[in-house]
C-alpha cells in the first residue's frame, strides 16, 4: 500500500496536559501528550507554534477541523472564538508523544497567562504545529546563522524558550553571546550551551523593559565587532509603521549573526543600534517583535 503523504506542513493536534511544573516566578513548562504527538516535527530551534486555548469557564478546546480550519474559526462568532496565541517549542519527544512549551506568567489579563495559571493534568487544548509527515520545509524557524559567524542572541523573557531550545541545537563549536532579559533574579533559570557561547542573564527588577538590555547590547557589540564597518545608510523599519518582523533569507559572510527577539519597541531600538550604528548588515539581523507594549498578540 502507498502511504499517502501530508499535504500541509502544519496540523492541528488535539492534546491534553500530562504535567506542569512552574519554573520560576515567570516561567511555567506544560507537558503535553497526545494520541498523534508522534508526528509532530522535532525541528528544534526557534520552531514557531500556535495553542489554542479555552474559553473562559471552559477546559477543553473543539477547534474546527479540516485543511480550511483557520477560516472557519474566523468565522466564528466572537464569544465563541478560541484565542489562539504563538509560542516557540521547548522540547519534542515523539517517541513518548509529548512537547514541552514553557510559558511566561505576566499579569492575569491575557488568555494565555490565565490559562497557565490554572492548568491543570487532563486539561485540553489544541496545538498548531509541524507535521513530521510533510517532507517540505514546515516553516517556523527564524534562526539560520552562517556557519562561521559567531552569534549574538538577545532576548527578553518572551524569548528564553526559543533562545534555551537554539542553544541546545548549536554546534559545540559554536562561539558568541547571549543577554537575556527576565523580570527578577529569581527567574534565571539552568541553560545547556556550547562552552564558547558566554550566556548573561539580566535581572530588570523594577525597571521598564529593555532597560538593561540596551547597554548590554552595546557592550557586546563593542567586542565582537572588533572592528566595525563605517555605519552606512541602510533602511530599518519603523515599530509603528512597518510589520516588526524581517528575518533574512540568505546571510551573507559576516563577522557576526544577531537573532533578536521580544517586545517590539526595545527590539527595534537594539536592532537600529547595530544595524545604524555599528554598521552590521542588515542580513546579518534576525529581527522579530514577538509582542507589543499595550496591544494584544493578533493570531
Amino acid at each position: 500500500m502507498t502511504e499517502t503523504l501530508p499535504v500541509a506542513p502544519w496540523r492541528l493536534f488535539t492534546v491534553e496536559v500530562r504535567a506542569v511544573r512552574r519554573l520560576s516566578p515567570s516561567f511555567v513548562r506544560v507537558t503535553f501528550t497526545g494520541a498523534d504527538l508522534d508526528r509532530f516535527a522535532d525541528n528544534g530551534y526557534d520552531q514557531r507554534i500556535k495553542l489554542a486555548l479555552p474559553l473562559p469557564g471552559e477546559h477543553t478546546v473543539r477547534m474546527p477541523d479540516g485543511p480550511d480550519w483557520y477560516t472557519a474559526w474566523r468565522a466564528l462568532p466572537d464569544e465563541r472564538r478560541y484565542p489562539i496565541r504563538t509560542y516557540t517549542v521547548r522540547a519534542v519527544r515523539p517517541h513518548l508523544a509529548e512537547v514541552d512549551i514553557d510559558l511566561v506568567l505576566h499579569g492575569d489579563s491575557g488568555p494565555a497567562t490565565r490559562w497557565a495559571r490554572r492548568a491543570r493534568a487532563g486539561d485540553e487544548i489544541v496545538l498548531v504545529g509541524p507535521d513530521a509527515g510533510y517532507r517540505g520545509d514546515h516553516g517556523g524557524v527564524e534562526f539560520r546563522p552562517p556557519a562561521t559567524a559567531q552569534l549574538l542572541l538577545v532576548g527578553d523573557e518572551t524569548a528564553v524558550p526559543a533562545i534555551a531550545a537554539i542553544l541546545e541545537r548549536l554546534p559545540r563549536d559554536a562561539r558568541g553571546r547571549v543577554l537575556l532579559e527576565v523580570p527578577g533574579a529569581d527567574d534565571v533559570l539552568p541553560l545547556v550551551a556550547p562552552p564558547g557561547v558566554t550566556v548573561t542573564w539580566l535581572a530588570r527588577d523594577a525597571g521598564e523593559h529593555g532597560s538593561r538590555l540596551v547597554e548590554a547590547v552595546a557592550a557586546a557589540a563593542g567586542e565582537l565587532l572588533v572592528a566595525p564597518a563605517p555605519p552606512v545608510a541602510q533602511p530599518v523599519p519603523d515599530v509603528d509603521v512597518d510589520d516588526l518582523w524581517e528575518v533574512p533569507e540568505e546571510v551573507p559572510a559576516t563577522p557576526l549573526y544577531a537573532w533578536l527577539a521580544g517586545e517590539a519597541g526595545v527590539i527595534r531600538t537594539l536592532r537600529r543600534h547595530l544595524v545604524g550604528e555599528r554598521g552590521l548588515d542588515r542580513r546579518a539581523v534576525a529581527f522579530m517583535g514577538y509582542w507589543r507594549i499595550g496591544r494584544a498578540d493578533p493570531s
